[in-house]
């Protein structure tokens, strides 16, 4: 944004230092006047007695009576003008002298902060402040401004790998489908059936792909309208959904809990909900494995839990397992092997709604994921059922 050129900071609290100084100076002549100056007769006084005019010299005027006289207010005047007005031209240049020396010394965090916001505005944001010192306010200011460079920082390299791996993930389907269709172009006897099924599975990949990358989009950008849910009635839903694959897959899914009010998205919250439980079906035990998933309220929070049995899992690769098109252990099977981004969508909802999402590894093997919400008061979702029922009746 282009400006007007002004004064400068320094130059302004020097200006107001000198003026301070001026003006409190102003103030003690002020004072001096009105409880001193004021008592002084106009004119003068002469005290008889066997004094002479050399004992005080400077206090009498000439061609008055022998004998002491009593100073006049315009004596006083006289007398103290001059060294008044040199005393006021002193605290005038030490006022701007000193001033700018000690607005040069608190200003120097400040320039050292502007030069790093001009190293990162040109793209280094490995730089940091590093302020030394004792916490004041430049120092939290300097603190607050390394935090987000960091932020920022992860977040950048953090964009970058995403972009990395989603053209590599859209590439891989792409490649496919040109290497059937220049196989199919060569070999005009190929069976076409063959052909289609596979350009459909590979095609439908590719749609899942694209609709779990708008989906992350959608929940980082936080653009979605937030009302009453219940987390146990959208932990059912996502169950009933995906029971029919937990069954084909020789799994028990378990669920419990209570009533668990939040105030978000039902489409996010249940799409959070469904990649859980689908995570904790595909990455289970060949058969014989269980799923477990329970909703409780505290205080302050809503708690949805999704267990699940299966192999044991390292801290190294717990710790990679949010990242985006990050796949955990192999899958048991070669159906539903999504697309890597189930747990990182999971993420992104939890923090949009203001939450967070903690991977645990079971000792017996397998993961529990816990994601815990602010929760909403207890009854805003009943009402809000009821509210819809009455007025489905009305």
């Amino acid at each position: 944004m282009d400006r007007e050129p002004g004064l400068s900071v320094r130059l302004k609290l020097t200006l107001s230092y000198a003026g301070l100084l001026m003006l409190s100076g102003a103030l003690l002549l002020t004072v001096v006047w009105v409880f001193l100056l004021r008592y002084v007769p106009a004119d003068p006084i002469t005290i008889p007695g066997p004094f002479t005019s050399g004992r005080f010299p400077g206090l009498f005027a000439p061609g008055r009576l022998p004998g002491p006289n009593v100073p006049s207010r315009a004596d006083l005047l006289r007398a103290f003008v001059p060294k008044i007005a040199a005393a006021w031209a002193f605290l005038l240049v030490f006022g701007l002298a000193g001033g700018w020396i000690l607005a040069g010394r608190m200003l120097t965090p400040l320039n050292r902060i502007t030069d790093a916001t001009r190293v990162a505005a040109k793209g280094s944001l490995s730089h940091r402040i590093r302020l030394p010192g004792r916490r004041d306010e430049f120092r939290e200011l300097a603190d607050a401004f390394d935090t987000m460079l960091a932020r920022l920082e992860a977040h950048a390299a953090e964009q970058q790998r995403f972009a990395a791996n989603a053209s590599h993930e859209l590439r891989t389907p792409l490649a496919i489908t040109q290497t059937l269709l220049d196989v199919a172009r060569n070999d005009p006897n190929r069976d076409t059936g063959e052909l289609v099924a596979r350009l459909h599975a590979v095609n439908t990949r590719a749609i899942e792909l694209t609709e779990a990358l708008l989906l992350l989009s959608r929940a980082d950008q936080r653009s979605f309208a937030r009302e009453p849910v219940d987390l146990s009635l959208v932990a059912e839903e996502a169950i009933e959904t995906l029971l029919p694959l937990a069954e084909k897959r020789g799994l028990t899914m378990e669920t419990s809990g209570e009533e668990a009010p939040v105030t978000g998205s039902p489409a996010l919250l249940l799409q959070l909900t469904t990649n859980l439980v689908h995570n904790a079906i595909v990455h289970n035990l060949p058969e014989q494995g269980t799923v477990w998933v329970t909703t409780g309220v505290h205080p302050r929070t809503a708690v949805i839990t999704v267990e699940n049995t299966g192999e044991k899992l390292s801290p190294q690769l717990l710790s990679t397992l949010v990242e985006p098109f990050q796949r955990g252990s192999e899958r048991i099977r070669t159906d539903h092997a999504g697309v890597g981004l189930g747990l990182a969508i999971a993420k992104s909802i939890t923090q949009a709604h203001d939450g967070t999402l903690t991977l645990t590894p079971r000792p017996d093997g397998g993961l529990r994921v816990t994601v815990r919400l602010p929760a909403a008061p207890l009854g805003a979702v009943g009402g809000q059922v009821v509210e819809a029922a009455i007025n489905a009746v009305g």
